[in-house]
């Protein structure tokens, strides 16, 4: 993240002028993006400007989260913000159990400065064990998730293709790649992308 990045989402957090940004500017709302590698100088080092776990509170522009490490998490979601809840998303429909990854800039305080936030967000590598017309049945690892698909939001990249709304080329027993939204305290998830071979 350059240094003006940071500025920008510096003063968003404490209420300056730039959080007029709009909400994509500066944050990638791709679904792929919350799994890229962290640029962190040693790849060894937890990447401070990554945060990642489970919402226990809303306050205002505030999100607390705990993450799966115990660490208590304060993240700022500013108007320079980018969130992602299956779609492009805002802070009121973040919940309290809701998972989430998020990165943004450390300020002083403690606080997270968030430049995008994922919510409920997974990313899973499944074999397809069953197709119905709203579901696709998957099998990961022994356990079985059914994911929705949703009109208007699911799709499926073939071959390392432009993703497209057409589902039909999916097959039973195949290995896929899905990204989408894990429905909380549950098996099932909501469907953005699959990544399959035709």
């Amino acid at each position: 993240m350059d240094l003006s990045r940071r500025r920008v989402l510096g003063a968003a957090a404490l209420g300056g002028a730039a959080a007029l940004v709009g909400a994509t500017a500066l944050g990638s709302l791709a679904p792929e993006a919350a799994f890229a590698a962290p640029s962190a100088l040693d790849p060894d080092a937890p990447d401070p400007n990554f945060a990642e776990g489970r919402v226990t509170g809303v306050s205002d522009t505030m999100l607390l989260v705990t993450g799966s490490d115990g660490t208590l998490w304060r993240i700022r979601v500013t108007g320079a913000s980018s969130v992602w809840k299956l779609r492009p998303a805002s802070l009121d429909q973040v919940r309290v159990g809701d998972g989430l990854y998020a990165r943004g800039v450390r300020l002083p305080d403690g606080t997270l400065a968030a430049d995008s936030v994922w919510v409920n967000i997974v990313n899973l590598q499944v074999h397809i064990a069953a197709i119905t017309r709203n579901t696709v049945h998957l099998d990961h690892r022994g356990s079985r998730i059914i994911g929705h698909v949703v009109p208007g939001t699911s799709v499926a990249a073939y071959n390392g293709t432009p993703a497209v709304a057409d589902l039909s080329l999916l097959k039973v027993g195949a290995h896929v790649q899905v990204l989408g939204a894990w429905i909380p305290d549950t098996n099932e998830i909501e469907i953005a992308t699959v990544h399959a071979a035709a």
